[in-house]
């Protein structure tokens, strides 16, 4: 078992569960007899790129195992619409039970690798990267930052205990920058990044004579940004935040700093649709084949 498979796998059976509740697919059972079998097809509803394929198939797998499942496209890929990217033969109950579960994940994360991809489009030719944040969906963080890096996008701290950022509120709690500053480099281990958040010029001045290793550049404009750039002169990493937008992003770019964060491509992101439809209910003896759990690009 992969361990990117150890981490998505209880994620996936805690959505199923709420899906199926205590008594299962009432209405499908009800419904639809034992024995009825269909071969689905997963399709494009509209281009985009693709990501959450293998957390979706993986739903499948675990509401019926013997289920035939054939992955027509990798996670990443830039898929048109109308295009199939995947296939399952089986009884129907189990693919119709799974259903909604698969395509959540799939239409989600395919809309955050998509939102991204246009950020990442948007400043190509700059040096700078598209970060995500800490605004993701509770319990979907995993799969929500593993879809910004298919997207083309880079992962920022994921959680609290991965790094320190010191923003607004942890300076006036500490009394400024430069009590926040040593505090936090008092007890940050050699292997822990420090960045803080600055509103002004004044501000990332004293950041710099203390030191820091990356200094978050929060709602500055254009000008504001060129001129905190060129302060920092190499001596910490830049990254700017607040409202980016394809529209926005390019700009802030040609700045010159390092990163551009977003909340946007994770928290208000809209899905990429993709839908299952039934294609052929004439199969009788599914085949037992497992999905091919890969790894996340580096």
């Amino acid at each position: 078992m992969s361990p990117m498979r150890l981490i998505v796998e209880p994620i996936v059976r805690t959505a199923l569960l709420e899906d199926l509740g205590r008594a299962g697919d009432i209405t499908t059972d009800a419904i639809v007899p034992a024995e009825a079998t269909v071969e689905a097809v997963i399709a494009a509803r509209q281009p985009g790129v693709l990501a959450g394929l293998q957390a979706a198939l993986l739903a499948f797998e675990l509401v019926d195992p013997t289920f035939r499942i054939e992955q027509l496209c990798e996670d990443g890929a830039q898929i048109a619409r109308g295009e199939t990217v995947a296939r399952i033969s089986g009884r129907a109950r189990g693919v119709l039970g799974a259903e909604r579960t698969a395509l959540n994940f799939l239409c989600r994360m395919s809309g955050i690798a998509t939102a991204t991809r246009g950020l990442t489009d948007a400043i190509a030719g700059y040096n700078a990267k598209i970060v995500c944040t800490r605004k993701t969906t509770p319990g979907l963080r995993a799969l929500e930052k593993q879809a910004v890096r298919l997207g083309g996008g880079a992962n920022h701290r994921f959680g609290l205990d991965d790094a320190m950022l010191i923003k607004d509120n942890h300076v006036a709690l500490a009394g400024g920058v430069r009590a926040a500053l040593e505090r936090a480099r008092q007890h940050a281990g050699h292997l822990v990044k420090v960045e803080l958040e600055v509103d002004t010029l004044d501000q990332l001045a004293e950041a710099l004579e203390v030191g820091v290793d990356a200094v978050l550049l929060d709602n500055m404009t254009p000008e504001t940004l060129r001129r905190a750039v060129t302060m920092v002169d190499g001596r910490a990493v830049t990254e700017a935040s607040g409202r980016i937008s394809p529209e926005t992003a390019a700009a802030v770019a040609a700045t010159g700093v390092d990163l551009i964060s977003s909340g946007w491509i994770t928290h208000s992101a809209p899905i990429l649709d993709l839908g299952l439809d039934i294609a052929d209910a004439a199969r009788s003896t599914p085949i037992r084949r497992g999905v091919a759990f890969a790894e996340p690009p580096p």
